[in-house]
């Protein structure tokens, strides 16, 4: 039977990717924008589109990979050393009994992490990508005396996309139902 044995190797990605989800978690995106786009994107020759885009993967793929550690977390050791005792090999067990059972209860929060993310995505504005919020401000820019009207609609088609991929995220929440 294997055993699960923390090489040099898995203690150096460990590391990698605790350094990875401490700086991104403890930064804010603003900021985080703002070093892809002006420290990064010039020397890649990055548009501002693919500079936010990366900025927020960055951003959201921290959240998300805290989510899944949690997910796998909260399966029972108990799963894993039957699957071992049945002779399956550590990778095959992860891929056929945790992780399943791991996602199942990490759909609610990705469904919160992906609402976060959609609403995340305005701080883009501020490095020229036309996205909602900076449509907003270019017509309220236009428009002097209708600011709050724009920023309003803005407001109220967040609202919209919200409303619809929570209640995407519950019918896939309730499909999945680990209780059921």
């Amino acid at each position: 039977m294997p055993t699960l044995v923390v090489t040099k190797k898995d203690r150096f990605f460990n590391t990698i990717a605790d350094a990875y989800i401490t700086v991104i978690r403890g930064t804010p995106l603003i900021v985080q924008i703002f070093w892809i786009y002006y420290g990064l994107a010039p020397v890649l020759d990055v548009p501002a589109f693919w500079a936010a885009s990366l900025a927020l993967a960055v951003h959201n793929g921290a959240y998300i990979a805290e989510i899944f550690r949690g997910g796998i977390q909260f399966i029972n050791r108990g799963q894993m050393e039957a699957a071992l005792s049945v002779g399956m090999i550590y990778n095959l067990a992860m891929r056929r009994i945790v992780l399943p059972q791991a996602f199942k209860r990490s759909i609610p929060p990705l469904g919160n992490q992906f609402i976060i993310g959609l609403k995340d995505s305005s701080p883009a504005a501020f490095v020229t990508m036309p996205e909602l919020f900076m449509t907003a401000m270019r017509r309220a820019a236009n428009q002097l005396g209708n600011v709050l009207e724009y920023y309003t609609i803005a407001g109220l088609y967040y609202l919209a996309l919200v409303v619809v991929f929570t209640f995407l995220a519950k019918k896939l929440e309730n499909r999945l139902d680990v209780d059921k």
